[in-house]
Parts: structure tokens; C-alpha cells; sequence
């Protein structure tokens, strides 16, 4: 049977190539920032600046439909919640800096400026590599960081890879123990728990909802519907990334953080203090995988794709 077997294998062939052309990664610079395209469909937008800092807007998930809140991006769709102008889409910042305020973008805030593109590149996976200085209020340079994005995906999931590091470049830097900070995503508005639409937030212990507020875990997922589907989205912190396994500034309203420093505020413990000061000329550096996913975590196998994720080395 050579006929049938040359057919097999050349079916095999094509499957392969059909494979990897669906996983194709394209990414495109503009004045604005970056647009990343998953088998030329619109995957997210790197922006250089919206607000006080660089996000990603839009995030769109499997089949392509969006993950993050529109406003104040965009107008708010139906039954978006116009709270919180500070949280936009995903981005990362803190809100006691040396004193100063990053997180809020009330008046007398610091801004995350970005400086320049180090890498853009698209291919089997997508790779934005930028550096950014923090800005005080009066404009003056407290420190800078290194971001490095890497976009991955295919029909069932997509994943962004944000890996950042800090570094005290204008003498000690000292991030202050706060809740409010500190890598952020706010969740579609029909995702959130308060929505009563089918919201849901579980993390790896199982604690869920309220519970898994302030609690330390490898991942959290934030699952519920999206334009007619069950969707979500997992944060997963990598075990070399700074303090893990990261405390969890989750919130039902649709607020979807990891922040390290907010010690006192998640344990209730006034007495203990999660600041840090990177001393002159050092760093630290903190890694997440953003998993966008079809159905719960269940469905999406986030605890295994967490063990995947979690074997990946420094990049």
C-alpha cells in the first residue's frame, strides 16, 4: 500500500503546515505603540501611553472576543461599571513609589514614560521588549524598568507572558506597602462576580470569590461569560518571580491584581510591613503568564498549564 502510505504522510504533511500557520504571530509598530495579530486577526495593542502609563487595549481571547473592560479606553459598553478610571485594561504600576503615587491617576500622580522599543518581532510567538522611566510627580526620574511581552496562542487559548524587572538606577527605590498595586487586568464587565451573570474567581487552594482576596497562590482564575460564551482569564506568577507566590489584589467588582508589597493590608496585620527598597544599582524582577481561556479552569486547564508554565526558564 505506498499510495496509501505517501498519502498518510503527506496529509500529515499539510496538517503540520496548517498547524503552524495557525499559530503565526505578526506585530506592527505605529506612533501609538504596537499591534500584535494572531493568524492576522487582531490579538491586543501594546500602547505607549494611555493615562499615566503603557497598557494593552484591546485583549481579545479565543474566537476573538474581548477579555478586558472598554472603559475609559472607549466608551463603556452595556452594563460596564465607569468606576476606577485608573484601571486600564492591563498594565503594571504601583502606588507608593518613594512616596510618590502611581496607581491612582488623581492629581499630583507620577507617570510611567515610556522610553523606547528595544525588540519588536512577530513569529511562532510575538516579543515586545521595552524600557520606561518613573516620573514623580515633578517630573524627576526615581527609577526604570525592562519589559519583555511575549504573545502565544492558538484556537483554544492565547497567552501573554509579562515578565518586568525594576530597576534603581537613580539611587535606592523603595516600593511602599500598599494594596493598590500592582500587575492588573480589569475583566470584561459581563465577567465580574457583582455582574451576577455567572462571574466566577477561584485560585489554587479553591478559595473562591471574596475569599481569594489578599490570600497568597501560584494562580487565580477569573472565569464568566463573553458574548455568549464562558471565558477566562488566569494569572499565573512564575516561582522565580520576586516574593512568590504573590498576594492577590482581586476584587468581584472585576479588579484582577498580584502585588507583592501590600503585606499589611491582605493579612490584617498592621504590624507587619511588605515595602521593599531595591538598593543603588540593583533590581528585582517579577514574572506572570496571562492564560486567556474557553469555558472554567477546569475546562481551561490552568493548574496544568500553571505546571507547564511554571518549568519555563528565565527569559
Amino acid at each position: 500500500m505506498p499510495h496509501a502510505n505517501f498519502l498518510l504522510a503527506l496529509s500529515c504533511t499539510l496538517s503540520l503546515v496548517a498547524s503552524a500557520v495557525a499559530e503565526e504571530l505578526t506585530v506592527k509598530q505605529d506612533p501609538e505603540g504596537v499591534t500584535v495579530s494572531l493568524n492576522g486577526q487582531l490579538f491586543t495593542r501594546y500602547l505607549t501611553k494611555s493615562g499615566a502609563k503603557p497598557v494593552l487595549y484591546p485583549v481579545l481571547g479565543p474566537g476573538g472576543k474581548p477579555m478586558t473592560r472598554a472603559y475609559p479606553l472607549e466608551d463603556a459598553k452595556p452594563g460596564e461599571r465607569t468606576d476606577h478610571i485608573h484601571q486600564r485594561s492591563f498594565w503594571f504600576t504601583h502606588d507608593d513609589v518613594n512616596g510618590a503615587h502611581f496607581w491612582h491617576e488623581n492629581e499630583g500622580h507620577g507617570t510611567i514614560a515610556h522610553r523606547e522599543f528595544v525588540k519588536v518581532e512577530g513569529g511562532e510567538q510575538a516579543k515586545i521588549i521595552t524600557r520606561n522611566d518613573w516620573l514623580g510627580p515633578d517630573g524627576k526620574k526615581i527609577c526604570e524598568d525592562e519589559r519583555i511581552l511575549t504573545f502565544g496562542g492558538d484556537s483554544d487559548r492565547r497567552w501573554i507572558d509579562f515578565d518586568i524587572t525594576l530597576k534603581a538606577t537613580e539611587g535606592s527605590v523603595t516600593f511602599g506597602d500598599t494594596k493598590e498595586g500592582t500587575f492588573g487586568i480589569r475583566v470584561a464587565g459581563t465577567m465580574n462576580v457583582d455582574s451576577k451573570l455567572g462571574g466566577k474567581i477561584i485560585n489554587d487552594q479553591g478559595q473562591a470569590d471574596g475569599e481569594a482576596w489578599g490570600k497568597r497562590a501560584p494562580w487565580v482564575d477569573y472565569h464568566g461569560p463573553v458574548e455568549g460564551d464562558t471565558l477566562g482569564v488566569a494569572i499565573m506568577n512564575h516561582p522565580s518571580s520576586f516574593r512568590f507566590p504573590t498576594y492577590w489584589h482581586v476584587r468581584t467588582y472585576g479588579l484582577f491584581a498580584a502585588n507583592p508589597f501590600g503585606v499589611s493590608d491582605f493579612t490584617g496585620d498592621k504590624a507587619q510591613n511588605g515595602s521593599f527598597t531595591i538598593n543603588p544599582g540593583e533590581s528585582i524582577s517579577l514574572r506572570y503568564r496571562v492564560l486567556l481561556h474557553r469555558g472554567d479552569e477546569k475546562e481551561g486547564r490552568v493548574a496544568q498549564e500553571y505546571e507547564k508554565y511554571a518549568k519555563i526558564e528565565k527569559p
